[in-house]
């Protein structure tokens, strides 16, 4: 595969991830539950997170800026490793297309945690607006925004389990975005598809 159909890859899932966000975070009320209810499983809910794995936080006042810079690290060698196996020319296509992937979903949340600190307000309570005069925070400290949520099902954990018998459960409970879905499908590649992926091409 050839390094421009790698970018444009990447281009069309930030394209998608950005304009999704964008829409949510200018039509949504932060943590409204069950704003759109597509389906009994699959439901749109904006949230906020600070960036990390099932929302969490670095503590301390240099937390959130530690992540960010530590991110555009990350983002800044996924890139190298794309470039570098495109450039190997003998590279599997599913090496390839997971890197592009990874990468693409990396660099969507770390645009949310660069810039939209200063270029929306907040959404509690009101629509946020977009290249607000008042913004909610700084370069560096903006917070990715989530939407995509699917309650699969529910229900409580039998009684004679210890410590949490007896407890409501819902799966699956995390509330995600395109460019975690782009993570997650390009780490899915290079698992389940481990051997083809670095398998040189002859």
């Amino acid at each position: 595969m050839s390094l421009r159909k790698a970018y444009l890859i990447v281009f069309i899932i930030l394209f998608v991830d950005q304009l999704s966000k964008i829409y949510i975070k200018t039509n949504f009320i932060y943590g409204e539950s069950g704003q759109i209810d597509v389906t009994n499983w699959f439901k749109i809910l904006l949230i906020e997170n600070e960036g990390m794995a099932w929302g969490t936080v670095i503590p301390g006042a240099y937390g959130k800026l530690f992540l960010t810079v530590f991110r555009l690290v990350a983002v800044t060698g996924i890139g190298y490793w794309l470039w570098d196996s495109v450039k190997r020319k003998h590279s599997s296509n599913y090496l390839i297309v997971a890197i592009s992937l990874i990468l693409a979903g990396a660099f969507g949340n770390i645009i949310d945690s660069v810039f939209y600190g200063v270029i929306f307000d907040d959404s509690y309570g009101h629509l946020a607006t977009l290249f607000t005069d008042k913004p909610y925070g700084t370069w560096f400290h903006g917070r990715v925004v989530d939407m995509l949520y699917f309650p699969l099902f529910e229900g409580n954990w039998p009684d004679w389990l210890p410590i949490i018998g007896g407890n409501h459960f819902k799966f699956f409970n995390a509330i995600f975005n395109v460019a975690d879905m782009a993570i997650s499908i390009g780490v899915g590649i290079l698992i389940v598809f481990n051997k083809k992926a670095f398998h040189q091409q002859h």
